[in-house]
């Protein structure tokens, strides 16, 4: 069983109103709540033990550079660059070559994976042993912040983005979970709603929903804070040596929230003391916070501690075309996001408006947000080693049998899912497949005519197909493969990159 990657339409059924005034506020506050969690949890990034710290340690006037915010900046310059219909993994993965420097970890497995060929999120799957770590749902607030009150999108957004490196593990999971409760505030000013609705956007079956719940569950029982997070650790301890992975971790921050009652200080401090990503919990509770209540959620003495300056460590500066032109402040960053919300908002079919006016919440607006995160949830649980094309006509995802790994006269077996965008009629498609292969390899099995059909109450309007590649004696060390597949009396064609490795 397996669910198709593309194709989800986010059309929202209500019709929210949010003044600008008020929106500005809170992205504001979310990336100075950003920083602020960021400095303060950095010097204990990797502490496996439960921490007592009281507030700062670092020297006043300036934030620490966090690689947590350094990607959303990039991120934002992709959006403004490409648009928000063209944002996906394979999109973004080359914003990862261009301009972000780490190679840590998981960054540095999916960026040498594409250097080999593979594209995202199958960059994020192949050797990647920190698919579940937490490198990915420490960057989500861009696409909260740009899809203010529609979790689902959001959600859909920092998919794409966390494929990149993590494929189809848990680090993925986190992220749609994380962005979609942080959109969800933008509109839902109750932690424990927007934390149901981040969970509604993930598979119930995934490691990251069962430890959210649990710690939920913890807070229920009335168990003390660092007791609930004793009992995550344990209860994670096989992910990772039970350290430095998203389910945790998400749920330390989640514990933050919670145990924090509103209080920002003490939610930061709740989730850093809960001890190991410090510099990601305490960041994902400040930024949290800040889009739940605004800067009048933000102590004063905190703010003044870090000021407005965002300070970068994992960004090329000397790209001219994209590192000198990001955000240096918070303010600045946030009225760069704000002129990309409405083109968000509207590409996507969004109903959520910005208005001098003041805002409007529709009473029944957690349930139809509700809705919208359980839709989008088939799409948060995909297969390993798949990937999504797409051309001005048809859609497709594509499914190899198992790692891109293959032998002289070994077979693998591709899976094809095809179908047309909306919009374009609802006429039948002929399909002509031809396969461009290395020297020496051949299809054994596999039709090159496939019908398309329409929608209808009789049919989904996708055409499912396979097809056997059989290796030829001689391999190279990456061997490209391409399928072309014409809908027939179309001029545009669609062409899906096959890389096997040696």
């Amino acid at each position: 069983m397996y669910h198709e990657q593309g194709g989800f339409c986010m059309i929202t059924r209500i019709n929210t109103k949010l003044n600008k005034a008020e929106y500005r506020d809170c992205v504001h506050a979310c990336w100075v709540g950003k920083n602020i969690g960021g400095t303060m949890g950095a010097p204990y990034e990797g502490v496996r033990k439960t921490l007592n710290i009281q507030g700062f340690t670092t020297e006043a006037g300036k934030p620490m550079p966090n690689d947590d915010l350094d990607l959303q900046l990039v991120w934002l310059h992709a959006m403004e660059e490409v648009g928000p219909l063209a944002i996906n993994a394979a999109m973004l993965g080359e914003f990862w070559r261009t301009v972000i420097v780490p190679n840590w970890n998981e960054y540095g497995i999916g960026k040498n994976n594409m250097r080999r060929g593979l594209t995202p999120p199958i960059s994020g799957d192949y050797q990647n042993s920190w698919r579940d770590s937490n490198g990915a749902w420490i960057r989500t607030e861009v696409w909260a912040c740009m899809a203010p009150g529609c979790p689902a999108l959001a959600a859909k957004y920092a998919m794409e983005d966390a494929k990149v490196d993590h494929g189809a593990g848990e680090g993925s999971v986190a992220a749609a979970f994380v962005a979609a409760m942080q959109s969800a505030a933008f509109v839902i000013k109750d932690i424990r709603s927007c934390i149901e609705l981040g969970l509604a956007a993930i598979p119930e079956k995934t490691r990251m929903a069962d430890s959210i719940r649990f710690a939920l569950g913890c807070y229920d029982q009335g168990m003390d804070a660092m007791d609930a997070r004793n009992a995550v650790l344990e209860r994670n301890a096989d992910i990772g040596n039970g350290w430095f992975e998203s389910p945790s971790n998400v749920s330390y921050a989640v514990i933050g929230l919670l145990w924090g009652q509103g209080d920002f200080k003490k939610a930061m401090i709740t989730a850093i003391n809960c001890g190991d990503d410090t510099d990601c919990t305490g960041a994902t509770v400040g930024a949290t916070m800040g889009i739940l209540g605004g800067m009048n959620a933000i102590p004063e003495d905190w703010s003044a501690h870090i000021g407005d300056e965002i300070v970068t460590i994992s960004i090329n500066r000397s790209d001219r075309r994209v590192g000198r032109s990001l955000p240096e402040t918070c303010t600045e960053l946030t009225e760069r996001v704000m002129l990309q919300t409405p083109h968000v908002l509207f590409a996507n079919h969004c109903t959520v408006q910005l208005t001098e006016g003041a805002s409007e919440i529709p009473e029944d607006a957690q349930a139809e947000l509700l809705k919208q995160c359980q839709q989008l949830n088939k799409q948060t649980d995909f297969r390993p080693f798949s990937a999504h094309y797409e051309s001005a006509v048809l859609m497709a995802d594509v499914f190899y049998d198992s790692a891109p790994d293959i032998c002289a006269g070994e077979e693998k077996t591709l899976e094809f899912v095809v179908w047309a965008r909306r919009g374009l009629g609802d006429e039948c498609i002929n399909l002509t497949c031809r396969w461009w292969l290395p020297e020496g390899f051949k299809i054994t099995e596999g039709r090159s005519a496939i019908l398309l059909s329409n929608g209808n109450a009789h049919h989904d309007g996708k055409a499912r197909f396979s097809f056997t590649i059989k290796a030829g004696d001689v391999l190279a060390p990456i061997n490209r493969c391409v399928l072309e597949i014409v809908p027939e009396g179309r001029s545009t064609v669609l062409y899906v990159p096959i890389v096997f490795l040696s």
